[in-house]
């Protein structure tokens, strides 16, 4: 036997009475307190790369998701994504409101001044009913616009063009007679201008109006 089989056989021999050691003294902790440091501290290495190794297998094991992780995750973020985009569609009909509702409102006051400015009575006599076709051209007095509704908006200057200034904002006006203190119903006048709104929204803008 050469001289570096009997070291090679050497060390397995070393290797094997430490392995027993380790064991003999894993399985009686007792005897380890009355080891030498030097086979405490060799106990405490060979211990704590045990330990390492352990924690690298159960990380190993638990790398990655499962299916009902992977389905729990997808059914949470869209749920938080369906609430996200409520809230936007929510905030997006809520901004058009305003804009809707002042449109209307300009509307009702505009019909609203045009009525007033006519004459309470005609001095001849003679008076139409206002219809968008004949409501820039023909004269008239203020009780000649109860009834008088159109399914879109125009400009007075334009009554009878075939496109509005804003379409689908119904307007409808009532005249009634109103007695106002000492001033009797048949001298004074309600005007109610009630236009309603693509979303369906009702504006009324009302106004009196007197003989003298």
């Amino acid at each position: 036997m050469t001289t570096a089989e009997q070291n090679f056989q050497l060390l397995q021999e070393i290797s094997a009475n430490r392995d027993f050691l380790l064991s003999a003294y894993e399985q009686n902790p007792a005897l380890l307190k009355h080891a030498e440091p030097r086979i405490k501290q060799l106990f405490d290495k060979s211990w704590g790369q045990q330990e390492r190794s352990s924690e690298q297998v159960s990380f190993a094991a638990q790398h990655g998701a499962s299916l009902i992780e992977l389905i729990m995750f997808i059914v949470i973020v869209s749920v938080a994504l369906a609430g996200i985009l409520l809230v936007m569609n929510t905030t997006t009909k809520g901004s058009a409101d305003p804009l809707i509702r002042k449109q209307a409102l300009a509307a009702a006051y505009s019909m609203l001044e045009e009525i007033e400015l006519q004459d309470f009575n005609s001095a001849a006599g003679v008076t139409a009913a206002v219809t968008q076709a004949n409501r820039a051209a023909a004269y008239h007095i203020i009780k000649d616009y109860q009834g008088f509704n159109t399914a879109s908006v125009f400009a007075l200057s334009d009554a009878a063009a075939a496109t509005p200034v804003l379409p689908n904002y119904a307007v409808k006006v009532a005249v009634t007679n109103v007695a106002l203190g000492a001033i009797p119903a048949a001298s004074a006048v309600q005007i109610d201008v009630t236009v309603t709104s693509p979303s369906g929204e009702a504006i009324t803008a009302t106004a009196y109006r007197t003989a003298y």
